[in-house]
């Protein structure tokens, strides 16, 4: 009896030395469980599952403050990290197993390590208090990157490389996480949080269909879909979609961006650049075999195609990242009624209201989702734009001009914010060097500029961006797999 106590024992204590605890956080390798996941294909995918892992030591929502890490076998300490975040609405997402039908599956058949953290949101709540509203879903994802930097060690994947996916909300969390790694401005929020002190930043940024850039998304919107027969037609919205639309060129030009050749972008140049990506998004599809009507609006001419612009890369790239589209002799787009696809795009669904994000009082309308993102802890909403609190009759709270400031990526692109008592040369602010951006040709969640400016701030800033509108895409994200995993490949 002795014996089998004394050997208990031993294995306890063998046990507790592979349990790594760091910084009140803890990791044991010897805890995964063998599973699998078959592809559509009928393959079937082996891989280690490491679940209900907590990042943070001071846990305010057991439901979704941890991660899950798939290991796929063979994978090494320098495999890359697909960290998908399945966010949306702005919503608590619960960290989940890895799906055969999207990017998931996908990163395991191909090697990767899967990591699916789970994080709270504008509808999460514990003893009547709401405690995920802006930032803290966005904390809690830098937590779960500092978590695997500070296990990287004693787990299988590399932590400089990892891939952060996410779709439409989660794109923005995405575009997010790659502009504001180690960004001193949330870093006591972490720290109270228990959260590692480790790096934040990510390799590489997949962002679908972002709905981002949140205080100037009305006024984006309302300049790209005013001329539309669905808002000439609606008495009650046209005379909010006018003062919405008149304040577009200003933000534009305070931008000061140039597109994919260096040429200066301006309210009075915007539409054409935005009519060019529509006509790329349109050839690349039909060189690829797709039938693309005339009663969209485009004009086709019988030459040999050339000049169109191949899918971008940054100014950091040694070598294109995707092939530009081949010169071929056939039928190619020369032009684009613009208005006339605005109209077909609002006639596949129907557009927003106006203002499309920040509603609450304008019009008696209702808080939308993006006020409930700004509110208070009991659960109350709020305007976050200065056109619609003046609607209201009120000024904004420094709170959330400040909360606003802290959930747009574009506020952290192209400058680099100092740490404490160090240079700007010595800041450990990092925007992630590569980008995939898409948002679909047919998507009206949000406006085109919105996902375009974002790309074009990066692309200027000197990252390596593949941009395009997808053709024909909804509102959706993880599709075109073979496409973003060749990407990833090369800069890997």
């Amino acid at each position: 009896m002795t014996k089998k106590i004394l050997l208990a024992t031993l294995i306890a204590l063998l046990l507790c030395a592979c349990s790594h605890n760091k910084q009140g956080l803890s990791f044991n390798p010897n805890n995964g469980t063998q599973e699998e996941l078959t592809m559509p294909d009928g393959q079937v995918i082996k891989y280690t599952a490491y679940e209900h892992l907590y990042y943070v030591k001071h846990i305010e929502d057991t439901a979704y403050q941890y991660l899950n890490v798939y290991v796929p076998e063979g994978a090494s300490s320098s495999t890359p990290i697909l960290l998908r975040t399945y966010i949306g609405g702005y919503m608590a997402a619960k960290a989940r197993k890895p799906q055969a039908g999207d990017a998931t599956g996908r990163a395991l058949k191909e090697g990767y390590v899967v990591v699916i953290p789970g994080s709270r949101g504008r509808n999460s709540m514990q003893d009547g208090t709401y405690n995920g509203r802006a930032p803290k879903a966005l904390l809690d994802l830098k937590a779960a990157i500092r978590f695997l930097r500070l296990f990287d060690r004693e787990m299988p994947g590399n932590a400089e490389r990892i891939v952060i996916d996410g779709t439409s909300a989660g794109g923005a969390f995405a575009a997010l996480i790659g502009a504001t790694g180690n960004h001193p401005a949330y870093e006591e929020m972490l720290k109270a949080m228990g959260a590692a002190k480790k790096a934040d930043d990510v390799f590489a940024a997949v962002c679908f269909c972002p709905i981002t850039d949140l205080e100037h998304a009305d006024m984006a919107y309302e300049w790209l879909y005013n001329g539309t027969s669905s808002r000439q037609r609606s008495a009650q919205l046209l005379p909010i979609s006018n003062q919405l639309k008149e304040q577009f060129p200003n933000y534009i030009n305070s931008l000061n961006l140039k597109d994919w050749n260096g040429n200066p972008v301006t309210s009075d140049n915007y539409l054409d650049l935005l009519r060019k990506e529509l006509i790329r998004s349109a050839q690349t599809a039909k060189n690829a075999g797709a039938d693309i009507s005339d009663t969209l609006g485009f004009s086709f001419n019988q030459e040999t195609m050339g000049g169109m612009p191949p899918l971008n890369g940054g100014k950091k790239q040694s070598k294109p990242m995707m092939r530009p589209i081949a010169p071929q002799q056939g039928e190619y787009i020369i032009g684009l009624d613009i208005q006339r696809y605005l109209n077909y795009v609002a006639g596949t669904q129907p557009l927003k209201t106006a203002p499309a994000f920040d509603t609450k009082g304008v019009l008696n309308q209702p808080a939308s989702a993006e006020n409930e993102v700004f509110g208070g802890s009991d659960g109350t909403s709020v305007n976050f734009t200065v056109f619609s609190a003046y609607n209201n009759g009120i000024d904004l709270p420094k709170e959330v001009v400040d909360n606003v400031y802290l959930m747009n990526p574009m506020n952290f692109i192209g400058t680099v914010e100092p740490s404490k008592g160090k240079s700007k040369k010595e800041s450990k602010h990092k925007v992630a060097p590569f980008w995939y951006i898409r948002h679909g040709a047919r998507d009206r969640d949000t406006g085109f500029p919105i996902p375009l400016n974002l790309a074009l701030k990066l692309h200027n800033s000197g990252y390596n961006v593949n941009f395009l509108f997808a053709w024909n895409r909804p509102h959706s994200g993880d599709y075109a797999l073979d496409e973003l995993f060749n990407w990833l490949g090369g800069i890997m």
